[in-house]
């Protein structure tokens, strides 16, 4: 079977998302193939070819895909995949940006946000908030698939020698023009990459209680994360929002302060590895799924913790 998988990046950096991507690939066999499309993304090409398991990487290089416009993009994945049998992207927000128009363009059913492979052409994905698995089976000469990227161990980023070839643009339809972005920098690391995530919810209460948590997060060197409640009081920027409308993490340690546990955002966490609760409601949901609890007021636990990480 052969795999076509759309690499996640920056034009700088291949994101560890390709990675899990390509673990996915793996699993239904045959050649496997990545397509890095972008402006002066040489980098990126090379570090696609050093994936361990990828036989070839498409590297298109132009301006129309320095921004991931939909538009260019999937009329590029169209007709380059036209000649695999599936097309793997991971199920970021680029690639369900991208995806459903390429399913759309080779009038196919896409299969959205798999977390695990049965067969080649037979797949896991949740529904309901991740409160249940479907079982689905595509019957698509030509599979359209977005892969939860939590749901599968990284491919080894060293090991490959595949070559690079480069292809070139497609057609760019002109229908949409990048204006601009804005881009919180952080020292912290990204929360879909973060190996430890400090979150908090409305009980924080407000911006300045959120302090305490990046207090905690920089001493464990990790992320902080936050429910859609606490971003939609204002108390963060939506890009730290974890969930079902947010983020999906699986990070090694994830500490929930005053998150009640509704199954909106465990949707977006539950994977975690180990999963510590801070809350002083003894009967919070959040504890039914939590490895460690604490029943406790956060603003007397939390300076405590600190101050013992401290020493």
């Amino acid at each position: 079977m052969s795999v076509l998988v759309i690499a996640e990046h920056d034009n700088a950096v291949l994101k560890t998302a390709t990675l899990n991507t390509v673990s996915a690939a793996r699993q239904l066999g045959g050649d496997i193939h990545v397509l890095v499309a972008g402006h002066n993304a040489r980098p990126v090409a090379d570090a696609a070819a050093k994936i361990d398991g990828v036989a070839k990487v498409l590297f298109a290089d132009d301006a129309i895909y320095e921004h991931d416009l939909a538009e260019p993009l999937s009329l590029l994945i169209t007709a380059v995949g036209k000649g695999y049998q599936a097309i793997l992207s991971p199920a970021t927000a680029g690639g369900k940006n991208v995806m459903p128009r390429v399913a759309a363009l080779l009038d196919v059913a896409q299969v959205s946000d798999i977390c695990a492979i049965v067969s080649p052409d037979t797949f896991v994905r949740p529904i309901y908030a991740g409160n249940a698995l479907a079982t689905v089976q595509s019957k698509d000469a030509l599979k359209v698939i977005t892969v939860r990227a939590t749901s599968f161990e990284a491919a080894k980023a060293e090991g490959g020698q595949a070559s690079v070839e480069a292809i070139a643009a497609g057609e760019n339809p002109g229908r949409a023009t990048f204006v601009g972005q804005q881009i919180s920098k952080s020292e912290r690391p990204e929360l879909t990459a973060a190996q430890i995530i400090v979150s908090g919810g409305r009980g924080m209460g407000s911006l300045e209680n959120f302090k305490l948590l990046e207090t905690l997060a920089d001493k464990l060197g990790g992320a902080v994360g936050a429910t859609r409640a606490a971003v939609d009081a204002g108390f963060v920027p939506n890009d730290l929002q974890i969930g079902q409308t947010g983020k999906i993490v699986a990070p090694e340690l994830y500490i929930a302060v005053a998150i009640s546990g509704a199954i909106q955002h465990l949707a977006g966490m539950k994977d975690s590895k180990i999963i510590v609760a801070i809350n002083k409601d003894e009967e919070a949901p959040i504890f039914q799924v939590a490895d460690y609890g604490l029943v406790a007021d956060l603003f007397q636990a939390l300076p405590e913790l600190a101050t013992e990480l401290s020493k």
